[in-house]
């Protein structure tokens, strides 16, 4: 049984590589949204055009986007979101809603101090994990069954 993983969320930490590291071996697919943050911003004028108005500049980037993401949300068999603490990542509450929408296994990644805020948000998922080597921990013991250590 292999795994296809999407990772949605903050892009200013190692996470991701944390996470995709430690399931080396492990039969697992992973995807996610463009890290580059240049880029997923931009994306929309770059390819169709200039805006005046950073309201539309921002609108054809987050419709850019959205075709990739909607596309690894729905093909994942889990999606991993995590919130950081650097900036709010509505983006990531969205992706989670939809993924928990579309009846994704959903784990969040969040450190204890989001724990209020996010009350709603982990009341969807199957697992909170505090550190993406507990993700790993998931992804192997539903993979293989067996535990850490």
């Amino acid at each position: 049984m292999g795994l296809n993983v999407y990772l949605s969320g903050e892009i200013h930490t190692d996470w991701r590589e944390r996470i995709i590291d430690g399931a080396q071996g492990l039969d697992v697919t992973f995807s996610g949204p463009v890290t580059d943050h240049g880029a997923s911003d931009d994306c929309g004028v770059t390819i169709l055009g200039a805006e005046t108005s950073k309201y539309w500049h921002d609108h054809k980037g987050a419709m850019m986007n959205a075709i990739r993401t909607r596309k690894g949300i729905e093909d994942a068999d889990i999606v991993v979101v995590r919130f950081g603490t650097q900036y709010k990542q509505w983006n990531a509450a969205f992706d989670a809603g939809v993924a928990s929408a579309l009846g994704k296994s959903l784990v969040i990644l969040q450190p204890e101090e989001h724990d209020h805020a996010l009350k709603e948000v982990d009341a969807a998922a199957l697992a909170v994990a505090r550190e993406p080597e507990e993700v790993v921990n998931i992804l192997r013991y539903v993979l293989t069954g067996t535990l850490p250590g």
